[in-house]
C-alpha cells in the first residue's frame, strides 16, 4: 500500500462491505410477505472423501467426530458408517417431515451421492423438490485445477440430469468457492444464480466480467444443523428455540424491511431423532404465519429475476 492512502484507498480487492446499506429494497416478496423462508437439504453422503474412493483419508467433517481420530490413511469406519446412516435412516426422516406438511425444500445435491441411492433420487422427483447442484462430489473446489473445477461442473450436471431428470439452475460449492468457481458457471452458461456467499439476508446481483450480471442468494452457517457439530447446539430444543428467535427477528424487521432466511440441514446431522423433533416444531412453527413466503430457492431466484432486474 502506498504511504499516505486509507486502508479503503488502497484496496481495491473485489469484496463488498457495503451492500445494501441502511436503505435494503423492498424485495416486494409474494403476497406481501414479511420474510421468504426456505429450506435445504444437505444430500452429500456417498460423494465424500474415502480411501475406498482413492482419496488419501475418509471425510470425518460434519459427524459425530470433531476431528480425525484416526492416523492418516487408516479407514475410518465409525466415520463412513455415520456418513452411511444420513443417506439409508435421516434422509427418509427429512423427507418424511417435508412432505407429511407440504412444506418444498430446496436439495443441495451432490450428483455422485444421488448416484449411489438411486431410491432417495427417485423420491426427490416423485416430490417435486427443488434442488441445485452442490458439486459433483462433496469436496473443497479451491483445492482443485482449473481444469478439474471444469470437468466436476460438467460432470456433476450430466450426472444430475440422469438421476433426477433435468439440469440444476442453481450452484453451491461445498463451504467456499475457488477463485475460478463463478466464472466456470458464467462460461458453462446455464445457471440463474449461485449461493457461494454468506454475506447478506437479500439476493444481489454482481458483475458477470462480460458487461451483465450474475444472481446470488446468500446461504447461512449459522441457521444451520452444522452447530450441532460444532458443539454450539446440543439438543433439540436448543436448535429450535435458535432457529424461532432468528426467524421472530426478522419476521419482526420485515414490517419495515422483509429479509430472506436461509435454513441448512444435513441428513447424517438433524436427521438423527432427538435433533429432528426440534426441527419438526421449526416447521409447524413457521407454518403457522400467513405473511410469510416458504420458499423453493429457484422461486427466490426468479422473484428476483423478474422484479429485482439489475441497473444497466
Amino acid at each position: 500500500m502506498t504511504a499516505g492512502k486509507t486502508m479503503a484507498q488502497g484496496h481495491d480487492d473485489g469484496r463488498d462491505f457495503i451492500g445494501y446499506g441502511r436503505t435494503p429494497p423492498d424485495p416486494r416478496w409474494p403476497g406481501g410477505a414479511r420474510l421468504a423462508l426456505n429450506f435445504v437439504i444437505n444430500y452429500e453422503e456417498g460423494s465424500e472423501l474415502a480411501i475406498s474412493n482413492g482419496d488419501a483419508d475418509d471425510e470425518v467433517t460434519l459427524t459425530e467426530v470433531a476431528s480425525p481420530i484416526l492416523p492418516s490413511g487408516t479407514a475410518d469406519h465409525g466415520a463412513r458408517s455415520m456418513f452411511e446412516y444420513g443417506s439409508r435412516v435421516g434422509w427418509w426422516r427429512l423427507y418424511r417431515l417435508f412432505t407429511e406438511r407440504g412444506i418444498n425444500p430446496t436439495i443441495f445435491a451432490c450428483a455422485v451421492a444421488l448416484e449411489r441411492n438411486p431410491e432417495a433420487a427417485a423420491a426427490i422427483r416423485e416430490a417435486g423438490f427443488d434442488f441445485l447442484c452442490h458439486g459433483w462430489r462433496w469436496v473443497e473446489h479451491y483445492r482443485l485445477t482449473e481444469e478439474e473445477e471444469r470437468r466436476h461442473i460438467a460432470d456433476a450436471i450430466a450426472s444430475l440430469q440422469k438421476t433426477l431428470g433435468q439440469r440444476p439452475l442453481g450452484w453451491y460449492c461445498r463451504y467456499g468457492p475457488s477463485d475460478n468457481t463463478r466464472r466456470l458457471l458464467l462460461e458453462e452458461g446455464g445457471f440463474l444464480y449461485d449461493s457461494d456467499t454468506y454475506n447478506d439476508e437479500l439476493p444481489y446481483w454482481v458483475g458477470n466480467g462480460a458487461g451483465g450480471h450474475h444472481l446470488v442468494i446468500p446461504y447461512s452457517l449459522t441457521n444451520n444443523d452444522g452447530q450441532f457439530a460444532r458443539g454450539g447446539i446440543a439438543t433439540g430444543d436448543q436448535f429450535f428455540a435458535f432457529l424461532k428467535d432468528a426467524f421472530d427477528m426478522l419476521r419482526a424487521e420485515g414490517a419495515t424491511s422483509p429479509k430472506m432466511m436461509s435454513v441448512g440441514l444435513h441428513c447424517r446431522l438433524v436427521g438423527h431423532p432427538a435433533r429432528a423433533a426440534g426441527l419438526a416444531r421449526f416447521l409447524d412453527y413457521a407454518a403457522g404465519f400467513d405473511d410469510v413466503w416458504i420458499a423453493r430457492r429457484l422461486d427466490i431466484a426468479r422473484h428476483w429475476h423478474e422484479h429485482h432486474k439489475p441497473a444497466g
